[in-house]
């Protein structure tokens, strides 16, 4: 069994970061690092998942600590998928916020059928406005 670290008191480097959401498959500005670290940088509660000096997973959050929490990412490298890690970095996430908050997030296409495995209801009452790049 490996061991699995958990923190939320360092955030990983760009490289880390880009590395991580390409071998996961997870869209985003990869090719942008310093849009990648802005997003980092901006975020309110940012939770990592460690095999040894290897990031292997991250939960990134907006959130207000007392109503809301927005999960933007919840990103497993694919070797470290359907291990228990994205349930713990959401366990981690619920954690660090009250029960007074809300977690909410949109789900990529490839994991709409993940979230319910988790203990989170699928919700129709939601609205967006797409970014343009």
């Amino acid at each position: 069994m490996m061991e699995i670290t958990y923190k939320t008191d360092y955030l990983p480097s760009v490289q880390e970061v880009i590395e991580l959401y390409d071998d996961a498959g997870l869209r985003r500005p990869t090719g942008d690092p310093a849009r990648i670290e802005r997003m980092y940088n901006n975020s309110d509660l940012v939770i990592t998942a460690w095999h040894g000096e290897e990031l292997v997973g991250v939960s990134r959050s907006i959130t207000d600590y007392s109503w809301s929490l927005y999960l933007a990412d919840l990103a497993v490298k694919k070797a470290y998928q359907k291990s228990g890690i994205g349930r713990e970095l959401l366990k981690h996430t619920q954690q660090a916020v009250s029960d007074e908050n809300i977690i909410l997030l949109l789900a990529a296409p490839a994991a709409i059928n993940y979230y319910p495995k988790t203990g989170m209801e699928k919700v129709e009452n939601g609205f967006i406005i797409h970014r343009k790049r």
